[in-house]
């Protein structure tokens, strides 16, 4: 049960330019006038939105990625990040392109971006001397978990996130004393 006031949210950030408008895996786009068939489940037809894809690439520059090595300490800052906060945590993974997390925030969104961002940007400044330039993309996924079955599923589905760094309530967390 998530505290009054409160609610669990699946956070989905992505790094710069790695879910372009087109993409294969599906998108949609931030006025959901244009979205594919399908998502990264469930791959819309091979193809589909190809021409938007490939426009895309050429004005964006690269996609960033965030090098294995720094993968931890990008998700031991947000972990700090939202824990300051006292927010509660359950877990968080880090991939080379993207983090999930399953948290407790303000039913609120506009105090959900500031807190994002604010997480974002303390995870940037973790690894800037190894990364420098803005690493996270403008937007974020910030799903309602709404029942007990569907707060299971999305603990699982981090907990279980291939070639990614992941934290869990469960861990000692006594050596997230980061500096920064």
């Amino acid at each position: 049960m998530p505290t009054e006031g409160r609610a669990w949210r699946h956070i989905v950030i992505s790094t710069v330019n790695s879910w372009l408008p087109g993409d294969p895996r599906g998108f949609r786009a931030e006025d959901h006038k244009i979205h594919s068939s399908g998502d990264y489940k469930n791959p819309p037809p091979e193809g589909e939105h190809e021409g938007l894809h490939r426009y895309s690439r050429k004005l964006s520059e690269e996609a960033v990625i965030i090098p294995k090595n720094l993968l931890e300490t990008v998700g031991r800052r947000i972990v700090k990040k939202l824990k300051e906060h006292e927010h509660r945590v359950l877990v968080v993974s880090v991939s080379i392109t993207h983090s999930h997390w399953l948290v407790e925030l303000p039913d609120s969104i506009p105090a959900i971006r500031k807190i994002v961002g604010q997480c974002k940007t303390a995870a940037s400044h973790s690894i800037r001397e190894r990364l420098p330039g803005r690493v996270w993309g403008r937007h974020g996924s910030f799903k309602l978990v709404d029942s007990q079955e569907y707060h299971r599923k999305v603990y699982r589905y981090i907990l279980t996130q291939k070639d990614a760094w992941i934290w869990s309530y469960k861990d000692d967390d006594e050596h997230i004393d980061l500096e920064a």
